[in-house]
């Protein structure tokens, strides 16, 4: 607390709390002013929640539920339910829900893409004459992506503001370079590390590498986002196993 008495900054020490994180981490007890800080298992930090296995479940059914409960509010209150009042509605009041913040806690366990998936399915089931279609019929008519493919496009378009500079975060400070001299493809693959656990190998600045090295170089050498976006738009009218894990 020294530091805090020298620049008279007070911490409240009942808002104060610990998380121990990793399996080896001995888990010793913290003391602030003399009072033993709370241990906590998640914590919400700027709207999503952080667990001490660093998996992305509980934030999935944050998620769920919240998108759910947008969607059943609509659900019960317009009567005018025509696909493109329905459509705005959904992009504007329930998806973001969804998607909040999604490169930090995107989700690599089936149950949780499932959970996910499911409120999507549910919100196209509500327009009328598509009760007796497919899933994928109902997107294709709509013009939606499936979560899952908007999320990895997240991840794309996240890594093309870094490489391009339009991001606080510098494309060097997540990524090194490849060193393969193989020509193919474009000048900025990254380099892939060698991961043994899931909550590495499925972290953004890992799982994004596969989808940004088989991009070309005319995909990342676009000025803008929204140019980018209509490369991505493309990619996956050429190839529409580009986004799916």
């Amino acid at each position: 607390m020294e530091w805090s008495d020298k620049w008279q900054m007070a911490f409240n020490t009942e808002k104060c709390k610990v998380m121990h994180l990793g399996k080896q981490n001995k888990k010793f007890g913290y003391y602030m002013n003399n009072q033993k800080l709370d241990v906590v298992n998640e914590e919400k930090d700027l709207g999503v929640l952080i667990t001490d296995d660093l998996k992305s479940s509980s934030q999935c059914r944050q998620a769920y539920g919240k998108a759910s409960r947008v969607l059943g509010m609509i659900s019960r209150t317009i009567s005018y339910k025509t696909p493109t009042v329905l459509l705005k509605l959904y992009k504007t009041l329930v998806r973001p829900h969804l998607e909040y913040c999604i490169p930090v806690w995107s989700p690599y366990y089936s149950r949780d893409k499932v959970l996910l998936e499911r409120v999507q399915h549910r919100f196209t089931r509500m327009l009328p004459g598509l009760k007796q279609k497919s899933y994928f019929e109902h997107l294709e008519h709509l013009g939606l992506w499936t979560l899952e493919e908007r999320r990895n496009r997240a991840d794309l378009l996240e890594v093309f503001r870094m490489y391009r500079g339009l991001s606080v975060t510098t494309f060097d400070q997540f990524f090194a370079t490849s060193l393969s001299t193989n020509t193919r493809g474009h000048t900025a693959k990254i380099q892939k590390a060698r991961c043994n656990l899931d909550v590495r190998r499925f972290f953004f600045s890992e799982r994004v590498i596969d989808r940004w090295n088989r991009l070309q170089q005319e995909d990342i050498d676009v000025k803008t986002v929204n140019s980018f976006k209509t490369v991505l738009e493309r990619k996956r009218q050429r190839k529409m196993g580009f986004f799916m894990d």
